[in-house]
């Protein structure tokens, strides 16, 4: 081969070692790219596990910050709430299976005296500002007392009303006998404020320690009247007439509720207020007549 022959030789295959060279170029290229996905793909695999992991650990320490409801609530509440107390103390239980809500249902006089006497209990529900007042000034209360929902006075006679009262002024009439609260009870403090209000003098025949006793007496037939709270009137059924008059919006009833000091089951009772605060015990107590606080 002559030495013009070599050099067109060597000439022709220089063009393929130069693709030679470029394509592996562009494979090494290609294999640098594929790895640093690979890269990116484990990162982001790795932060969305810890993420989870994270996630996971939130859960864990939000469900560990709201413990299960358990245990015995001792709760004193006026005889007014009986009826709406005992539905809403069953529904509180459905919801906790491990607590069990027992009650002491009577005047709020008497149960403030009970508890400043040393009762033990954990939630005192009243049915007036002043009642609350002293257990509160007695530092019995864990905190201050909230209001929960109000009640208004209406005048209670025998079914249809037989003696046809339509007014307070009527409840003075001749041969009518009328009843009413202690004045030491929300009932009967409400009741001396409304007949004020009306400009009525009343002596009744008897002065019942509750207005559940108020309520009774009537049902009974002992009494012609007596003046008890509206939802007193929804809760007997028909077993009682209520008749409305203007001066009950002078006497609207507040009713306060609080967890005590010394309360056995302090979480529990709290955990029971909140109920009773929340928007399904406020729907129940609307449902049974009380009025929203």
């Amino acid at each position: 081969m002559t030495a013009d022959q070599t050099a067109d030789t060597a000439a022709a295959r220089r063009p393929g070692r130069t693709r030679l060279r470029r394509s592996g170029a562009v494979l090494t290229a290609a294999a640098a790219l594929l790895a640093l996905a690979a890269c990116s793909s484990s990162s982001s695999a790795t932060a969305g596990a810890s993420a989870s992991a994270t996630a996971s650990a939130g859960s864990s320490s939000s469900t560990a910050a709201s413990p299960a409801v358990t245990g015995k609530i001792t709760v004193f509440a006026a005889s007014s709430l009986q009826q709406v107390f005992t539905k809403l103390g069953n529904q509180f239980e459905a919801a906790n299976p491990g607590a069990k809500v027992t009650f002491n249902f009577s005047g709020s006089g008497t149960l403030a005296a009970s508890i400043t006497s040393g009762a033990p209990a954990d939630v005192f529900a009243a049915a007036s500002d002043a009642t609350m007042a002293t257990v509160t000034k007695a530092g019995d209360n864990s905190g201050a007392p909230v209001t929960f929902t109000k009640n208004i006075l209406e005048i209670a006679t025998a079914p249809g009303n037989p003696k046809h009262i339509t007014s307070l002024a009527d409840l003075t009439k001749p041969g009518i006998k009328v009843a009413l609260c202690a004045v030491t009870e929300p009932c009967g403090a409400a009741a001396v404020t409304a007949l004020k209000d009306a400009g009525v003098k009343l002596k009744p025949v008897t002065y019942e320690q509750d207005v559940t006793s108020a309520q009774n007496v009537v049902q009974l037939g002992e009494v012609d009247a007596s003046l008890v709270y509206r939802t007193n009137v929804l809760g007997a059924g028909g077993k009682i007439t209520g008749v409305d008059f203007p001066t009950a919006v002078q006497a609207i009833t507040d009713y306060p509720i609080a967890v005590l000091k010394d309360a056995p089951n302090a979480a529990g009772a709290q955990a029971f207020v909140n109920y009773i605060l929340s928007a399904q015990g406020q729907q129940v107590l609307t449902a049974a007549g009380f009025e929203s606080p």
